[in-house]
C-alpha cells in the first residue's frame, strides 16, 4: 500500500530537536578526541578510566573506579585488563581475599595523564573556542542541570 503524501501525518522536523544538534556536535567533538588520543594508543574509555585514577588516591580498587564512571565492574575489569597490558597501571591481589584487587598507575600513565589532558584541552578550544567564556560558562551549566535533573551517572566513553 502506498500513502500518498497528503495522507502522511505532521512529524516534527529532524533538525527541530535539541537531542540532534549536542549528538552532532558531541559525535565530533569525541572523534575527534578519539583520533588524537588514537596517537598516544590510548582510547577514550582508557583515558577515562586513568584520569579518574589520576585525581584519587594513590591506590584503589575496581569497585571504585565503577563507582566514579558509572561502568560496571565487568567493563572496568576489561579496561584495566588492557590498560596492564599497556603498562599504565598495576595490580595487586590482597593476600587474605584474592577478590579483592589494588590498582595503581604507573609512572608512565602518571606522566602521560598531563599531556592527554592537554588534547583534551586542545579538542574543548577547537570545537568550542568559538564561544566566549560567558557562553562556555552557560552551556556547561545547562548541561549540567540536565545531568543532574536526569540523574545521568555514566561516564560517556564510546
Amino acid at each position: 500500500m502506498t500513502v500518498n503524501r497528503k495522507q502522511k501525518l505532521k512529524a516534527s522536523n529532524l533538525k527541530s530537536h535539541l537531542g540532534f544538534w549536542m549528538r552532532l556536535v558531541s559525535n565530533n567533538v569525541s572523534q575527534s578526541f578519539a583520533r588524537k588520543l588514537e596517537k598516544m594508543d590510548v582510547t577514550i574509555a582508557e583515558w577515562v578510566v586513568i584520569r579518574e585514577m589520576y585525581s584519587g588516591d594513590d591506590t584503589t580498587s575496581p569497585g571504585v573506579v565503577s563507582e566514579l564512571t558509572g561502568l560496571s565492574r565487568g567493563a572496568v575489569s576489561k579496561l584495566i585488563s588492557k590498560l596492564l597490558e599497556k603498562k599504565l597501571v598495576t595490580r595487586t591481589e590482597a593476600v587474605e581475599d584474592r577478590r579483592y584487587q589494588d590498582i595503581q598507575l604507573t609512572e608512565a600513565a602518571i606522566t602521560m595523564v598531563p599531556k592527554l589532558a592537554k588534547l583534551a584541552d586542545a579538542n574543548d578550544e577547537e570545537f568550542f573556542g568559538v564561544l566566549s567564556t560567558e557562553e562556555r560558562e552557560a552551556l556547561a551549566a545547562l548541561l549540567t542541570k540536565i545531568v543532574i535533573h536526569s540523574q545521568l551517572k555514566k561516564y560517556p566513553i564510546d
